[in-house]
């Protein structure tokens, strides 16, 4: 593959033509992975755009940001906050994800503190002990933000359906494109749109460096 060539085709439509070297390396550690052993290239497409809109664009493995304001965690996690209970907790990132990660994927109550130990991280944002038990790190979940163990989880978590049950296979295959649908092997329909249009801008730059 010609790396040149795909950064030229993604870099003034999904990176307004400008890529820091961070976001270079972070889509090199992944597109090495698929050259070292290649699967269908679409894969790696929603992949790449799967990753794109998890890291915000960064492209690196990254631990979520739970700083919201009163309003931001009633419309986020209307299940888990009452307003009295969102203006207590607003821009208290720990106390926020203690709570709204309590009792849940794995983790204990909420003065556990199991919430924060695993809230999101990576490239694909794992949250729960559950699922940071999947991938081996539950004694360590920051090893999520390991650039090689984080394109490991990516990897491991869309082929074999880790994350949702879903996997790549199940959406590109020999008879079906499901740009859209694809969305479910992380969360089910969220900015399911977007992601796709994502994708099919990285597939067509992977085709443009491999032509």
């Amino acid at each position: 593959m010609n790396h040149a060539k795909f950064f030229a085709a993604v870099r003034p439509s999904l990176f307004e033509d400008r890529l820091s070297s961070n976001q270079v390396n972070g889509v090199t550690a992944i597109l090495a992975a698929w050259e070292a052993k290649p699967f269908d290239a679409r894969w790696l497409a929603y992949m790449l755009a799967t990753t794109y809109h998890e890291t915000d664009n960064t492209m690196c493995a990254i631990s979520e940001n739970l700083s919201y304001s009163a309003a931001g965690l009633l419309v986020t996690f209307p299940k888990y906050f009452t307003a009295a209970q969102a203006t207590a907790y607003a821009r208290r990132p720990r106390c926020i994800a203690n709570r709204a990660y309590a009792s849940r994927m794995g983790n204990g109550n909420e003065v556990t503190g199991d919430g924060w130990r695993y809230r999101g991280r990576g490239l694909v944002q794992i949250t729960g002990r559950d699922n940071y038990l999947k991938f081996g790190i539950a004694d360590d979940p920051d090893k999520a933000l390991d650039p090689a163990k984080a394109v490991e989880i990516l990897f491991d978590g869309m082929i074999n359906g880790r994350f949702t049950g879903k996997r790549l296979a199940d959406y590109f295959s020999a008879t079906v494109t499901d740009w859209v649908s694809a969305r479910k092997i992380i969360n089910g329909v969220d900015r399911a749109a977007d992601v796709a249009g994502y994708a099919k801008t990285f597939a067509a730059a992977l085709e443009a460096a491999r032509s």
